[in-house]
């Protein structure tokens, strides 16, 4: 293919790729997709909604019908898209289902009953079950609400852990501490349940008064205009749940709130209805300016310029726990969600901060932004996605916390696109010289990164390499040629790229996989970065995106290559399929024209 049919195929791919894009923009300007994760946000849905005395029959019916469509053919549910049976996950759906009235089928208790049942299972699904009234409460690891009273300068406070953990764990800790039940009618004791064996919280002493006090004054101090807890499922249900079990109603506004937000996490499909864990506006739409701008759509194009509006609008101007740990930093940047005003996180301001640039807007907010990610670094020279130095990995002996991520420690790709916002600002030369070792030092030894927050080492590449190019690494340089070698050495034949999940803990699978748009797309941008524009790899995963597009400008991609916590809590961003492979073709194509 000669350099003028290349291009003329990359022109045919970006321009169907950015009228879908464009199609898909929301009135008020922002961009959106599903965030979808597994069957326990559904099989959760139905045990708050039991607890708290909001079930119906109809919404019983439905969710029934999602986690039968979500069911795999061995009878056993898994985390993310043709990944391994998750113990966990299918004893809450097999108990959801048995709840709206459902046989999940012999091969479901055959499978829960050979992995040990409910003794095996993790302690979050435990805790769903004592609520239930299936596990003793006493069986599971306590976690005291005394630790909310612990000061952050303390050898352990509630500030050790990461920001999702610390807003989940303190009204769980109230929850274990009350001990209620709200039996769920249904004989769980062939996967190991122990119904009615739940003992009386004792009576609670002066100190645990004033704990339970403290736990909730802390979280209704941190509730979020749309009556959630950070934007994210787990603190948002255990809120609920605490509140409920402390007596409260619809008279308290606050825990009427949170019902009734919960509302606009709900994807209703007719027959279906599944919940979202969490809601991706402004990482959605920062991503779909940058996509725009490559392919060549101008910044004062009414469409971007209503995105760069409703992103400013969106800017952080509080204090919140990140700034327990740095006082002295001015609030800035964005957040993930709509709304979520006390936890920004350093991957969305810096992402944003980019997409603004693009468009020529928001210089104060953008200063505001960069100064905060600033303040941000980590004493490795790293960035974590919300806190600084959250790094006490001690935590992971402690039973309760067997649910993945706890902590929050500095990770590369987040690292790196904080140095690609930073870099081309001279007051920020020490910063950014700082998180160019971390990011150099980081490099495995393959020559790739490892990914934080999507699936995995080739999104670490596809983070990385433009970072390096943005503070003026030499294409040359070894950390950019050992990249460039790994990613040659796990491209598939058909010019894709694709990583298994199971990378996270298995390294043979690190660059391989069934190839998808987006990770494929991430293969380009780490090419481009790396001055292989003009590369036969580039252009052969530049072939595999213009030849595997659909008629309608979109991509199809079934696979997870997002990830919340990693192999633990895996995402299907909806719209990752669209978003990078345009941003990629629109950067190659801009240093083909050159």
């Amino acid at each position: 293919m000669t350099v003028v049919q290349e291009l003329t195929a990359l022109d045919a791919a970006i321009d169907a790729g950015t009228k879908r894009l464009l199609e898909l923009q929301h009135p008020d300007g922002w961009w959106v997709g599903e965030l979808e994760s597994n069957a326990t946000m559904i099989a959760e849905h139905l045990f708050w909604l039991h607890f708290a005395g909001l079930r119906d029959r109809e919404t019983d019916r439905k969710l029934a019908n999602e986690l039968l469509a979500r069911r795999r053919d061995d009878g056993t549910w898994s985390n993310w898209f043709e990944g391994p049976a998750d113990l966990s996950t299918t004893i809450e759906s097999y108990v959801a289902l048995k709840m709206a009235g459902v046989d999940a089928g012999a091969e479901t208790l055959d499978y829960i009953r050979r992995q040990g049942g409910i003794p095996k299972a993790r302690v979050f699904t435990k805790c769903f079950l004592a609520l239930l009234g299936q596990w003793p409460w006493q069986r599971i690891p306590p976690v005291p609400p005394e630790i909310v009273l612990l000061r952050p300068s303390a050898p352990f406070s509630i500030y050790n852990l990461a920001c999702w953990a610390r807003q989940t764990v303190v009204p769980l800790s109230v929850v274990m501490a009350l001990r209620p039940v709200r039996d769920a009618g249904v004989d769980l004791r062939d996967i190991g349940a122990r119904p009615g064996e739940t003992k009386a919280a004792a009576r609670p002493s002066s100190l645990r008064r004033r704990a339970l006090a403290a736990a909730e004054t802390w979280m209704r101090s941190r509730q979020e205009a749309d009556g959630s807890w950070g934007g994210i499922q787990p603190p948002w249900v255990w809120s609920i749940l605490m509140f409920a079990s402390l007596g409260r109603g619809f008279e308290d506004e606050q825990f009427r709130r949170a019902i009734e937000g919960w509302s606009g996490f709900l994807i209703d499909e007719g027959d279906r209805l599944r919940p979202e864990a969490c809601q991706s506006p402004i990482w959605d739409t920062a991503l779909a300016v940058l996509g725009l701008r490559a392919c060549g759509i101008p910044a004062d194009h009414p469409q971007l310029a209503k995105a760069g509006e409703w992103m400013l609008a969106e800017e952080v101007t509080v204090k919140g726990d990140w700034s327990v740990r740095v006082p002295d930093v001015e609030p800035g940047g964005w957040a993930f969600e709509f709304d979520n005003d006390l936890y920004p996180d350093v991957d969305d301001a810096a992402v944003v901060c980019l997409a603004l640039r693009e468009l020529d807007l928001g210089k104060d907010a953008v200063d505001r932004a960069l100064a905060w990610i600033d303040g941000m670094q980590s004493s490795n020279g790293g960035w974590g996605a919300f806190d600084v130095d959250n790094t006490s990995d001690w935590i992971y002996r402690v039973p309760f916390f067997d649910f993945g991520a706890a902590i929050d420690p500095p990770s590369e790709d987040v690292a790196a696109h904080a140095v690609e916002a930073l870099a081309p600002h001279s007051r920020y030369a020490e910063t950014t010289r700082r998180g160019l070792d971390y990011l150099l030092r980081e490099q495995q030894e393959d020559g790739s990164w490892w990914g934080r927050w999507g699936v995995n080492h080739v999104y670490g590449a596809a983070a990385v390499l433009p970072a390096l190019e943005a503070a003026g690494i030499d294409y040359d340089h070894p950390a950019m040629r050992r990249a460039v070698a790994w990613l040659d050495s796990v491209q598939a034949e058909n010019g894709g790229f694709g990583e298994d999940i199971r990378s996270y803990h298995e390294p043979e699978w690190r660059g391989r996989g069934v190839p998808t748009a987006s990770q494929t797309a991430w293969g380009v941008l780490a090419y481009v970065a790396a001055g292989e524009a003009q590369g036969t790899s580039a252009r052969r995963a530049a072939d595999f995106l213009t030849a595997s597009q659909q008629g309608d400008g979109d991509w199809s991609e079934e696979h997870y290559t997002g990830s919340g916590f990693p192999t633990d809590f895996m995402i299907r961003y909806h719209l990752y399929r669209l978003h990078f492979p345009l941003i990629a073709l629109g950067r190659l194509r801009e240093r083909l024209n050159r």
